[in-house]
């Protein structure tokens, strides 16, 4: 499985951004994928994750907030951003697993590149 993430950008608190992931490969429907962060001399982080049957666990920091999703049909997996805060100012990854809660970056086999997000206050 081949990742790429975009839709990162520079953004002011408080909007929404909404990050896509790419996947190719048509086992992409079998993954349970994930959303990471990685802010700054900080390690990556655990933000969202979805499961192939399409249920879903958060972080609590973005718990009520960010959301994510998947269409199987489409190979992508997208994580709504909403009421953004700058402590979310960090690369975002996606990443696949085969691992049904996994919320350690240990547990993913297959990364994208990274989109960076900044939020401004």
């Amino acid at each position: 499985v081949q990742l790429q993430a975009s839709g990162g950008g520079l953004v002011q608190a408080g909007v929404s951004l909404r990050l896509s992931c790419a996947a190719s490969g048509r086992t992409f429907s079998t993954y349970n994928m994930g959303w990471f962060r990685q802010a700054p001399g900080k390690e990556r982080e655990f933000v969202a994750g979805i499961r192939s049957g399409g249920s879903t666990y958060y972080a609590d920091s973005v718990k009520g907030r960010f959301t994510i999703s998947r269409d199987n049909a489409k190979n992508t997996v997208d994580l709504q951003m909403n009421s953004l805060k700058p402590e979310d100012t960090a690369v975002y990854y996606c990443g696949a697993t085969r691992y049904f809660s996994a919320r350690l970056p240990g547990a993913y086999d297959y990364w994208g590149q990274g989109t960076q997000v900044t939020v401004s206050s």
